[in-house]
């Protein structure tokens, strides 16, 4: 069972196929782990790993990955796993893939180290809407409740903390507007249509973003072979030689 300790943090990862590298951030929520690949429209780590290596991994404290609570916790924490992640595999440059809460995964990942991100793949990225700061808040305590029993080092007042960080700000949570307007990676978004998934979010980003292209249709079941050949070519012409 392959895993990474690091400070206290152990995460759990598997690989398939060989070739340039792609990290996945799965859907999920705070509850982000492989398993949810298999539940989405298509799964990346079987189509995909004909082409690339195909690294996915599950986050803190969710799936097989462990790591204690703070206060302190927030977006940069999984930043910091993820760039981890990519040294001790010694991976200096790769793509990203992010589905829900994995589009402002990959978002911070090109914010962080944007030398590192050949180009990024946004899956129903997550974003706010008039509506949906309290299902965002209501998913997270779900999350934080079933693991308050292993970990007494942090109280509710850490745990709303952390939670504020995560969802009490807008757009993707993430990133700022200003930053996404000043990324040169290439993204290539394919559109949400729910309440987590706002589609004016996934507009937004394609807006703003100067090198990005927006997929608008494309998870019906007649359309994944669609765009499943889109989403290859993309990365294999962002691919550095």
């Amino acid at each position: 069972m392959p895993t990474f300790e690091r400070n206290g943090v152990s995460l759990y990862y598997e690989e398939y196929g060989s070739g340039f590298p792609i990290l996945l951030f799965a859907p999920g929520g705070m509850r982000s782990s492989i398993e949810f690949w298999s539940k989405s429209p298509f799964d990346p780590t079987k189509e995909l790993a004909g082409d690339f290596r195909v690294i996915a991994m599950d986050q803190r404290n969710a799936g097989q990955s462990r790591a204690p609570l703070a206060a302190s916790d927030g977006w940069h924490s999984y930043t910091g796993d993820h760039l981890a992640l990519l040294d001790h595999l010694k991976i200096d440059r790769c793509h990203v893939m992010g589905g829900c809460i994995g589009g402002s995964y990959s978002l911070g990942a090109i914010q962080a180290a944007p030398n590192r991100i050949s180009a990024a793949v946004l899956q129903n990225p997550i974003g706010l809407s008039p509506k949906n700061r309290e299902m965002f808040y209501a998913m997270f305590d779900g999350w934080a409740d079933a693991l308050k029993p292993k970990h007494p080092e942090i109280d509710a007042a850490g745990v709303r903390a952390f939670r504020d960080r995560m969802y009490g700000t807008d757009f993707v949570f993430n990133v700022s507007r200003d930053f996404v307007r000043s990324v040169k990676t290439p993204l290539l978004i394919l559109m949400g249509s729910d309440d987590y998934h706002p589609t004016p979010t996934s507009e937004e980003i394609a807006s703003l973003a100067p090198n990005a292209t927006l997929v608008r249709e494309w998870k019906t079941p007649e359309l994944i072979p669609q765009t499943v050949k889109r989403v290859r070519e993309f990365l294999k012409s962002h691919t550095p030689r």
